[in-house]
């Protein structure tokens, strides 16, 4: 008797392992491609859309940022130079040759505007306040260069991870529908479905974590670019009044 029970729990190992592979499920991306439905596969589609734009927005939002900070490093000391040996249409050229220079572009307006009073005569009150808002709407003409891309960072990077999880939902359910269909509650019957829900949940969260961690990383770039935008614009201003008093 014994010996009879021990050889059926024997072929226990045999008999799953047939059954494993008349139920095998491939897992390399083709194979995963293959057994999703038609709703997962235009989950994984708009996932793969919305990580190509997230990426275009970090290189670009990534080179901008990088010359932006390059370009302003060389054009303060210059501009700086020029404005103390009174030198208004130097520092204006010299704004000029840095296109890329956030601190270049709002320091220019602030000058033109200026510099559009005439250079005779005294420096009145109306000619600071009107140089003064003519940096303030070029601050904001500047933030909004900066902040270009980023609104779209933050929708991807706080949706991916709920289409992902649409895209679980969807592959548990067909799990779901293939135990109904095959009449088998085997891990093979819902290996399909299983895969397809862990796939879509890891893809949404491959998509979404980098998008964040990015918006958060520019977002404070734009913070500090905006103070030494207010830095600039108020040390400026500053210049004329001390011109006036001249």
């Amino acid at each position: 008797m014994i010996l009879a029970h021990l050889s059926n729990i024997a072929h226990v190992p045999t008999s799953l392992a047939l059954f494993f592979q008349e139920q095998q499920v491939g897992f390399s991306p083709l194979q995963l491609w293959a057994n999703m439905g038609n709703l997962a596969r235009a989950v994984v589609i708009i996932l793969f859309i919305m990580s190509i734009w997230s990426l275009a927005v970090i290189i670009d939002r990534a080179l901008y940022f990088s010359n932006a900070r390059k370009q302003s490093r060389e054009f303060a000391p210059k501009v700086a130079g020029a404005l103390k040996d009174g030198r208004l249409d130097e520092a204006i050229k010299v704004a000029d040759r840095f296109k890329k220079s956030h601190l270049a572009e709002v320091v220019t307006a602030g000058l033109q505007e200026f510099r559009s009073f005439g250079s005779g005569g005294a420096i009145t009150d109306a000619q600071i306040e009107s140089s003064q808002r003519a940096l303030e709407r070029s601050e904001a003409i500047v933030h909004a260069k900066l902040k270009r891309g980023l609104g779209g960072l933050a929708t991807i990077g706080s949706t991916a991870p709920f289409i992902g999880l649409f895209g679980t939902v969807v592959g548990i359910l067909n799990a779901f529908q293939q135990i109904a269909t095959q009449k088998t509650s085997g891990i093979g019957a819902v290996a399909g479905g299983i895969s397809e829900a862990l796939v879509t949940t890891a893809f949404g969260l491959l998509v979404a974590i980098p998008a964040v961690m990015t918006f958060n990383y520019f977002t404070n770039k734009v913070e500090a670019f905006d103070v030494e935008m207010d830095n600039s614009s108020s040390e400026l201003v500053d210049y004329f009044i001390k011109q006036s008093h001249r």
